[in-house]
Parts: C-alpha cells; structure tokens; sequence
C-alpha cells in the first residue's frame, strides 16, 4: 500500500509544465536547433540545443551550454521530468560560476 500511495504522491510532486515553458525550434538559414521562448535563450550563442533519440523511441531535449574558460563539463540530469526552460537561469549561473560547461537534460 506504501508504494502505491508514493507513486500517486510522485505523479502529483513532480511533473512537467504542459505545455513547456520552451519551444525547439530549427532555424531556416542554418538548421540549427535553438530553445524559443526563454528570455535570452535565442540570443544565447554558447547554448546548443540538442535532441536526443531513445531505444524505446523517446525524444530528450539537452541544452549544452559553453564558457570559453571551461576546463570541465558538468552534466546535470534531472530525473522527475523537469522543464529546461525553467533551469536555463540557473545553467547560466552555474556555467559563470563555476566555469564549467553545462550538459543539462532532463529525463522523465
């Protein structure tokens, strides 16, 4: 009975924003993969977006984000479904920070 009531509390506790706070877009001119709608995300030059293909066929966004002085790569998974638009402000905190590049994707 336990793990059923934390498995109802998990649905409840730990979901995604529908729809998310983002879009993926590719551009016309280059092809190239860019997260619209987070303020300051489009503009941003060391972020690439990427979309990740699963075995079971699921798709994963990733935002990978480069600081010229980086030496390490931190990646930061987010395993209860949390929204990338949501984390970019503290990616960018943390590239600067830290001065490290960030990996960040969230699985669900």
């Amino acid at each position: 009975m336990g793990c059923l009531i934390s498995q109802l509390a998990a649905k409840f506790a730990f979901f995604p924003p529908k729809p998310p706070t983002y879009q993926v877009i590719k551009r016309e001119h280059d092809g190239k993969l860019v997260a619209a709608t987070i303020s300051g995300a489009a503009e941003d030059r060391s972020l690439d977006v990427h979309l990740l293909h699963t075995k079971r066929g699921n798709k994963i966004v990733a935002f990978y984000l480069k600081n010229p002085y980086a030496r390490l790569t931190l990646l930061y998974s987010h395993g209860n479904a949390a929204d990338l638009g949501q984390l970019y402000d503290l990616f960018v905190q943390l590239k600067a920070n830290l001065r490290v590049n960030i990996m960040g994707f969230s699985a669900s």
